[in-house]
């Protein structure tokens, strides 16, 4: 059978990757422009001075519906993150946990100093309630600030600042719990349901799987795209590509003159690397420091597959240093402070300025045509919906069943 003319997709990200599978799947032989040298874009596990580093500290949540549709979970080799935390504050750790998940949490967990009995039993009760809740309903929800919903839900103003700022704010990129409460719900339930999860070999391991389904999508690597048109594609280099379709799974802003394209306010962050000989963080566990004017939010600390020596992942929120400089020798204090560790040996950093989208109204889904912004062109990426990995497979699962209506 003659297959499909060609539709294009701009970048190689999630969005790019879920699209061009779904393409391939209705019989189209796509091709994938992408500004690098290989797949990724915000999933990518980077070589780094003889390591493997995530670029950012990343989890797969294994609950996530799109993941299970898309993803070969034991192909990835998953490690699964406990269900809780190690929590610093006042000069004191706490383990706190899930007790129906992990028996031995339970003590650790009654006694952390981090917020009252009716506290925890609230954390209970909200546990139950979002089991319960579908993910339709957690959408459709009226929105507020995440922390307008906690006080709502009853939780102390302890337990707020100890566990779910710094908690939160490591998933939102976010310190006031500004982000919306359909937001928290949905994260929380996929917490509640499945996992943390980390690839053995990296975050990068996910869009490098996604990459090793596509047989016949064909890659344009370090090719930049400077303007699409809806018949046409101008590349950096000047070379002009005629199109019949293109779903552009970038920001479109600077690719569309002329065409309103929505303004994409992005969350921040930075995520250093060190080598340390020792750390008192369990394992697979996340620490989050919850004392007031540090630098660090979360930190994690893994044995490198490569060298099998201990890796300490740091993120930061929020930099007040002019230099990078300053910064490292802060989050080392703190490492130092805080872990245990005496020899810290700094790696790499990486700033993300393009981290998580800043969106209101966030939604579950919506229809393939929502997607189109010209007659041949339509989008894709998290933006579109909210700052997930599920959120960024949904979107160009939605620009593919899109674009094909397009061209019947």
């Amino acid at each position: 059978m003659e297959p499909k003319h060609k539709i294009y997709i701009i970048g190689a990200g999630v969005s790019g990757l879920i699209a061009a599978y779904e393409l391939e799947q209705m019989g189209y032989h796509p091709i994938i422009i992408e500004q690098t040298a290989e797949v990724g874009g915000r999933v990518k596990t980077i070589q780094e001075k003889g390591y493997a580093l995530d670029l950012g500290f990343q989890v797969l949540l294994s609950a996530y519906p799109l993941a299970k549709k898309y993803l070969d979970m034991d192909q990835l080799q998953l490690n699964k993150l406990e269900s809780g935390a190690f929590i610093y504050a006042n000069n004191k750790s706490y383990l706190i946990g899930d007790p129906l998940r992990n028996w031995k949490i339970l003590i650790p967990t009654l006694m952390s100093d981090i917020g009252s009995i009716a506290d925890k039993l609230k954390i209970l009760k909200l546990n139950i309630q979002l089991k319960f809740k579908s993910l339709d309903k957690i959408f459709a929800s009226p929105e507020k600030t995440t922390l307008e919903y906690l006080v709502e839900c009853g939780f102390s103003s302890k337990i707020i600042e100890r566990f779910f700022k710094p908690f939160f704010t490591g998933i939102f990129l976010e310190p006031d719990l500004s982000t919306s409460s359909r937001m928290f719900e949905f994260v929380y339930k996929m917490f509640g349901e499945g996992y943390a999860t980390i690839p053995e070999l990296g975050i990068g391991a996910i869009t490098k799987q996604l990459q090793s389904k596509l047989h016949h999508t064909e890659f344009m690597f370090n090719c930049g795209v400077k303007e699409v048109t809806n018949n046409q594609i101008l590349l950096q280099s000047g070379e002009t590509i005629a199109h019949k379709g293109v779903i552009i799974a970038s920001s479109p802003a600077s690719l569309l003159p002329g065409h309103k394209s929505p303004t994409i306010a992005w969350k921040k962050c930075m995520c250093l690397y060190f080598e340390v000989n020792q750390t008192n963080i369990p394992a697979n566990t996340i620490a989050l420091i919850a004392d007031a004017g540090n630098y660090t939010n979360n930190l994690y600390a893994y044995t490198d597959a490569a060298t099998g020596k201990t890796i300490l992942s740091a993120t930061t929120v929020q930099q007040k240093e002019p230099s990078i400089e300053k910064i490292i020798e802060k989050v080392i204090m703190e490492v130092q402070q805080y872990t245990g560790a005496s020899l810290v040996h700094y790696i790499q950093h990486y700033e993300i300025n393009f981290a998580l989208p800043d969106i209101k109204d966030i939604k579950m889904t919506a229809l393939p045509s929502n997607s189109k912004v010209l007659e041949n062109v339509f989008v894709a990426g998290d933006y579109l919906f909210n700052g997930s990995l599920n959120a960024a497979m949904e979107s160009g699962r939605l620009a593919a069943l899109g674009i094909a209506e397009t061209q019947r």
